[in-house]
Formats: C-alpha cells, structure tokens, sequence
C-alpha cells in the first residue's frame, strides 16, 4: 500500500512537471487561435487558406511550423481556421504541422541525436502532409466538411468581436474590445479541450513512472 501511495504521488508529480514543461506552447497555441478569432476576419481567411491548392497548402504548413505549439493548442487552432472559413484540408495540414514540424525540437534532436535525425523529423512530417492531402480530397465529401463547419458555427463561442470584426485589422489592434475577444476566445478553447488536457497529462505522468 505504501509503494502503491508513492507510486501514485510520483505520477502526478510527473504530469504536473510535463504540463509545466509545456506551458509556454499551451498559451502560445491558445493565445494565438483566440487572436485569429477576434482579429482575422473570414474573408480574409478564406483569402489565404480557403482552398487546398499547392499555395494555400504551403503558406498552411509553413504557418504551422512557425507556431510550433503542443497537440492540444494546435488542434484549437486548427478548429479555428477551420471555423473561421479556412478549408478543412489546409486547417488539418497546418494541425500537423504544428506538432510535427516543430523547429525546436528539431533542434534538440540535432543536438542530442545528430543532424540525420533532425532531417528525419521533417521530412517525415511533409511527407504526412502531402498523403494526408491526397487522401483527404479522395475520402471526405463537401457535404460532410460543410455540415461539421455549420456545426462549429453554432458552438455558442459568440462574442462582441462581431463588431469588431467589420472594422480593418489595424483598428481591430487598437480596440479594447478586441483584445477582450481575443481573451475570451482564448478561455473558451480551453475550456473545450480542459478535460481531454487533464486526462492526457495524467495518462503520461502515470506511463513515465508504472511503465518500464
């Protein structure tokens, strides 16, 4: 019993420590989707990622690199294109991106592992990229994409940035109701993704310490 109790406190020890670990990629992830929902209007969305040609496919996977944020952000961030009028294909690839182009970590692995490593890491991550946008026009149909889009639409995730969003982008910056959209957007996704967090880091810290 005695083992068992410690066990279980160093496990949650553990997951504590991997979410701390991983904080900065949680608030840059989350701070960015609620910025795009409060500042980037649709048209402009649709503009840069609304189709899945080679450009928008590019721009989205380079978009995506450069956030380099942890799973659970990335899919908030991903559901928000997607919601803000982006195509499924190129929010999806921009999701992977995210969490599979990761520059830093291509940095430690070249440091800790070596260059071919590093190379393995993104080159195994366009190639995600390019099968899953292949397969993706193949398998899903518009209909099913607009009916999920209609979905996330009446999420109820609805704030003053209504307003806001008619004005430019520049004056949406300076407006203090516009910030203020961007921070409930933000609490509002993680809200939605609260539990899937709090499950997954448990999981991993009981994995790291009751798994050989």
């Amino acid at each position: 019993m005695h083992h068992l109790l410690i066990d279980l406190g160093h496990s949650f020890r553990e997951g504590f420590f991997m979410f701390w670990e991983t904080f900065w990629a949680l608030v840059l992830g989350f701070g960015l989707s609620g910025a795009v929902q409060a500042f980037v209007s649709r048209s402009e969305m649709e503009r840069l990622l609304g189709r899945s040609g080679p450009r928008e496919i590019t721009r989205a996977s380079l978009l995506g690199a450069a956030s380099s944020s942890c799973s659970y952000a990335a899919s908030a961030m991903a559901k928000t294109l997607f919601q803000r009028g982006a195509d499924f294909v190129s929010s999806m690839v921009f999701m992977f991106a995210s969490t599979n182009l990761v520059i830093e970590l291509g940095i430690v692995l070249w440091v800790l592992l070596g260059w071919e490593f590093a190379l393995a890491e993104f080159v195994g991550g366009a190639i995600m990229i390019v099968l899953f946008s292949v397969l993706a026009r193949r398998v899903l149909r518009r209909q099913e994409i607009e009916a999920a889009r209609a979905g996330l639409s009446g999420d109820g995730h609805t704030h003053g940035g209504a307003n806001v969003s008619r004005a430019g982008w520049r004056e949406r910056l300076r407006s203090p109701a516009g910030w203020s959209d961007a921070a409930s957007y933000t609490l509002a996704d993680v809200k939605m993704l609260r539990k899937e967090m709090v499950a997954g880091y448990l999981v991993a810290g009981f994995l790291a310490v009751l798994v050989p």
